[in-house]
């Protein structure tokens, strides 16, 4: 394996801390996100995958949603913490949703019965790959970013708000920005006990 390539799988890490700056163009963030769209694997060559990248005060609307609907299930008393979580993901620079389109799934399962049950699963597998290839190359141009699950909470409204098609289910939310604090120390297993090797 190219040693730049172990480089950005390492330095691939979880950035709370971010601004609302960023290190490259708006058009380079569009170039990596179709890139990884158009080539990262899926089941049956599906390419059930859909992203929006949010800008700007796209990006701040998706947060302020998430805030206000977070503020009416989490007990006020304890709102603060959450709210805290909130704006440090609207602090930053832009974020990225990842979809995935259940109309293909769906078509995959009536056209291949036999795989019927498998079809979701491989979309989240490819979705994973998805989020892992735009995390990794945007960390190695030099942004910081961190992967959210507010789905299915902000669903509806997030639909409603960018006019989202409703076969498309949300997967994650990448809030993403120049990183302002260094993720912290990574404590790891022994690879002994997560992998097996027979010669």
């Amino acid at each position: 394996m190219n040693k730049d390539f172990y480089e950005v799988i390492k330095n691939r890490r979880t950035i709370y801390g971010i601004s609302k700056e960023s290190v490259i163009s708006d058009e380079r963030i569009e170039e990596i996100v179709n890139y990884a769209v158009k080539h990262v694997p899926s089941a049956f060559n599906s390419q059930s995958a859909r992203v929006v990248l949010l800008l700007g005060e796209n990006h701040n609307k998706l947060w302020d949603i998430t805030k206000e609907t977070l503020r009416k299930i989490v007990p006020e008393d304890s709102f603060a913490q959450t709210e805290a979580r909130i704006d440090s993901f609207r602090s930053g620079y832009g974020s990225i949703l990842y979809f995935e389109d259940q109309s293909v799934i769906k078509s995959l399962q009536e056209k291949f019965a036999l795989y019927k049950d498998n079809f979701p699963v491989w979309s989240q597998q490819s979705s994973g790959m998805l989020q892992f290839a735009i995390w990794s190359a945007i960390e190695a141009e030099g942004l910081g970013a961190s992967l959210q699950h507010y789905n299915p909470l902000i669903d509806d409204e997030v639909k409603n708000q960018w006019n989202i098609p409703s076969n498309w289910k949300l997967i994650a939310q990448m809030p993403f920005g120049k990183p302002t604090a260094p993720a912290g120390e990574k404590e790891f297993m022994s690879l002994e006990e997560r992998v097996k090797i027979f010669k």
